[in-house]
């Protein structure tokens, strides 16, 4: 049976105007993005990456063309609309892990349960990622790894439908960075949130099942990967 296609996007552009000059971050984009699929994206600094990214997470929004998440018209909705999406369907994790100091693990995700209507408990969430013997520690006694491995149970605490990551890896070393991968790779196939991947590392996308290559806005090429890898089998 074929998977549903859950983003779609046509003719997809976005400028961003600074006084008299127009920068161009997508140009006439076409794609299809299906349920659970584990998509990484590649390409340079500026070919449209996290514009894209930010656009189907509804943190920005298309000048012109269609962007849609199953029935959710991410072009014309409102804040408030995209507010909506954002809260009950997508989790965001960056390269910078915005933790509160002050809270611990478990408090650090519980700010996300709280407010989600379908929501993974805080503990659920961190045994995902590996961190179930972390519950009570404060992000200054815990590695970079495992910093970002609790921002990632703060995204998929919410169960969410989509998982977006913004160069997750990018901080980290080799060794921990596949800790971080595995724990994206884990709620991927444990909980079926379709997950896209912005990185620089053409490494990664050996666990993908497609990679977008981005250059100057558009989609370039698109690589499909007949089996994906662990993360655990990636040479860096």
């Amino acid at each position: 049976m074929s998977k549903s296609v859950v983003f779609l996007a046509r003719k997809l552009s976005k400028v961003y105007r600074t006084g008299a000059i127009d920068v161009v971050a997508l140009r006439d984009l076409d794609l299809e993005i299906f349920q659970g699929e584990f998509i990484v994206m590649l390409g340079p600094s500026g070919s449209g990456k996290s514009t894209l990214l930010n656009i189907l997470g509804g943190l920005d929004c298309a000048t012109s063309g269609q962007a849609a998440w199953r029935d959710h018209n991410l072009v014309a909705a409102t804040d408030d609309d995209l507010t909506v999406y954002r809260r009950q369907h997508v989790g965001f994790v960056f390269q910078s892990y915005n933790l509160i100091p002050s809270l611990t693990a478990r408090e650090n995700v519980a700010l996300v349960t709280d407010i989600a209507d379908n929501a993974l408990s805080p503990e659920v969430a961190l045994a995902k990622v590996g961190l179930a013997d972390r519950l009570e520690h404060f992000p200054s006694q815990l590695s970079g790894g495992e910093q970002q491995r609790v921002a990632i149970a703060r995204a998929i605490a919410k169960n969410p439908d989509v998982l977006l990551c913004d160069e997750p890896t990018g901080a980290l070393d080799s060794r921990t960075g596949v800790s971080v991968l595995a724990a994206l790779d884990e709620v991927n196939r444990s909980l079926g949130s379709t997950t896209i991947v912005i990185t620089h590392n053409i490494a990664i996308a050996a666990m993908a099942d497609r990679i977008l290559h981005m250059h100057d806005g558009a989609i370039s090429k698109i690589d499909v990967n007949t089996s994906r890898a662990r993360p655990q089998e990636i040479s860096w």
